[in-house]
């Protein structure tokens, strides 16, 4: 039995590189900075060895190969001592290609925004077919009780990241899935602590789309100019199209039949292929929900059975997650660290709010939507995005936002240029205490960070249960 020990093992991309390891028969251990749950627990219920730090001692079983995870660069001990004395070392995205995605029908996800709830879909809409998949996400799909496994089937489901492979191999993760079937969601500069512009961006999407086979699919919106530009590279594959709830004769398109999105029928080429009912809101979840279907699709699932799934499906952990409902105080969690994804998941939430058949706002009185949010990622820390943050969070009735200490601009300039209400704060505890102090029954506070925020939503969970006796 060969013994493979990883690098940062609990991320969620090489914790389920860990999960699937074992499951092909590898002794696995790890280690990470700090070995934390819900990864720890998943991996050492399967009877993977974890190692808290990154110490040279973790070597001493001397492994077979180490996967270095990106997390990992020059300097690190533990990266330091492996070119020093020649281990054998990999990437995690190169050693699931060689071990597992060269033999599979892969279904890549990719995108700037809704790569995790879009793969999660089309991984449980196999399932539901009975094709049992693999698949690797990035989040908690919580249609299953992990985020990876090999499965028993041809078909292998991958969210497709952008982000760089390892610090010795610069190219984005997805390069090495190699797809037969590639969604590719949407597309805008992220990740400026990698990218210089959207160019550099569009490249490593290419290098992407040059790897489809002229017998697979390639799918996407057909409106999103910079992937239009992206394919107009050079493009070898057939495409289909989403037009969203745009009226259109060809391609994919959804009607709404509530303002949330939470009812939808469904078309491929003005033909009715069914009605979505779902537990999901907003128009970015039906643009994913079209993609899953359509991709599917592509695997020889038929639409009507897609629908049939999508009416089932439970979605990813963090994407508009309600985590509590104190006093008629609804709390919301959400990933969003993008102004796009951020301007998304409020215009969603505000139609929900909105809708007069779920809440009689205009008999009964407004009902707020409070945003509170972290500016947590390397592009939003830089104040890549500062400009455009504003605007993004016009939905909200009232905004708070959290000045972190690595965020390397003053928020402070976001009370100006917020229409609504703005407040900054330095301190978690005291954020969390404005927020609870103003919130009243009916209010919906939408938390939004791509990290743990210090324990704010527990915190603010308590809160609200103190002040209204609950």
């Amino acid at each position: 039995m060969k013994h493979i020990h990883i690098l940062g093992i609990c991320g969620t991309f090489m914790g389920g590189i860990a999960a699937i390891a074992k499951e092909l028969g590898f002794r696995v251990s790890g280690c990470d900075a700090n070995v934390y749950p819900p990864m720890s627990t998943q991996l050492e219920q399967l009877g993977i060895e974890l190692l808290s730090s990154y110490e040279v001692s973790h070597l001493d079983d001397e492994p077979d190969l180490v996967i270095i995870g990106n997390a990992l660069s020059r300097g690190n001990v533990m990266v330091e001592h492996i070119l020093d004395r020649g281990i054998a070392y990999t990437s995690g995205p190169q050693w699931l290609l060689e071990n597992v995605l060269k033999d599979k029908w892969v279904l890549a996800v990719s995108g700037t925004h809704g790569k995790t709830t879009t793969s999660s879909m089309l991984a449980w809409i196999l399932d539901y077919a009975k094709l049992t998949p693999g698949f690797l996400i990035g989040g908690v799909p919580q249609n299953f009780d992990c985020s990876a496994r090999l499965g028993n089937a041809p078909f292998f489901v991958i969210e497709a990241d952008e982000y760089d492979t390892a610090f010795f191999d610069k190219r984005s993760k997805f390069v090495h899935y190699r797809p037969r079937t590639l969604v590719i969601n949407n597309l805008e500069f992220d990740h400026g602590d990698i990218f210089n512009d959207l160019s550099d961006i569009q490249r490593q999407f290419h290098h992407l789309v040059r790897m489809v086979p002229s017998n697979g699919l390639i799918l996407s919106p057909k409106n999103e100019q910079a992937i239009s530009d992206t394919l107009a590279m050079g493009c070898w594959t057939p495409t289909e199209f989403s037009f969203a709830t745009e009226n259109s004769d060809s391609g994919w398109r959804a009607e709404k039949l509530t303002a949330d999105g939470s009812q939808f029928k469904v078309f491929i080429d003005n033909n009715l292929q069914g009605t979505v009912t779902w537990q999901l809101m907003g128009d970015f979840n039906i643009d994913n929900g079209l993609m899953a279907i359509a991709a599917a699709r592509h695997a020889g699932v038929p639409s009507a059975v897609a629908i049939e799934a999508l009416a089932k499906f439970i979605n990813t952990k963090r994407r508009l997650e309600l985590c509590g409902d104190i006093a008629g105080v609804k709390v919301y969690d959400d990933f969003a660290h993008h102004p796009t994804a951020i301007s998304k998941t409020l215009t969603g939430l505000r139609a929900h709010v909105d809708d007069i058949t779920l809440y009689p706002r205009k008999k009964f009185g407004s009902q707020r939507i409070i945003a509170v949010l972290e500016p947590r990622s390397n592009t939003m820390k830089s104040g890549v995005h500062k400009d455009t943050l504003a605007p993004s969070l016009a939905l909200a009735d009232q905004v708070f936002i959290f000045q972190g200490e690595q965020v390397k601009w003053s928020v402070d300039e976001l009370i100006n240029q917020c229409q609504q209400p703005c407040e900054v704060s330095n301190n978690i505890n005291a954020l969390v205490s404005k927020v609870a102090n103003i919130a009243q029954a009916g209010d919906h506070i939408l938390i939004m960070s791509n990290g743990g925020f210090g324990g704010f939503h527990a915190k603010l969970l308590n809160k609200l249960k103190t002040k209204f006796n609950v």
